[in-house]
């Protein structure tokens, strides 16, 4: 599975289906769980189910992560990049830096099988606001 680099709709991000690959180039412990990005409602349901009383706010959210039986999910509809993902089904994404350090473009460029980017160049925007939901409740972590 390819490495890719892209602009999501919050940061620069790393994409991949090969969690390894991630880990390995991230520097990241192994077993620490990844954001999981749908651009397709349907493909996300065949992944996880969404409590009844979140999914039209769940559908119309963005730039919002939900956390739910400690998966992370982000569904990003119509956003530029969700063509991609399309093509993939699913992917995790997580942003392109190395654990704990800042973007560094030449480390991302080297590490990358695919650079996509578009005439806006790659920027980082205002992070995701993240929640935790139950079927009764829901926290905000973020």
């Amino acid at each position: 599975m390819h490495l890719i680099l892209a602009q999501t709709d919050t940061t620069v991000g790393f994409l991949s289906q090969d969690e390894s690959r991630l880990n390995s180039v991230k520097g990241r412990e192994e077993g620490k769980p990844y954001l999981k990005v749908f651009a397709s409602f349907k493909v996300l349901q065949e992944h996880t189910r969404i409590p009844l009383k979140y999914r039209t706010w769940f559908r119309h959210a963005r730039k919002t992560t939900f956390v739910i039986k400690n998966q992370a999910f982000r569904y990003v509809g119509k956003e530029p990049h969700s063509s991609l993902i399309t093509k993939y089904g699913w992917l995790y994404s997580t942003s392109a830096n190395e654990s704990g350090k800042h973007f560094d473009r030449r480390f991302c460029e080297e590490n990358s099988d695919l650079i996509i980017e578009d005439a806006q160049g790659f920027h980082e925007c205002t992070p995701s606001k993240i929640f935790k939901l139950t079927s009764t409740q829901y926290q905000q972590l973020r």
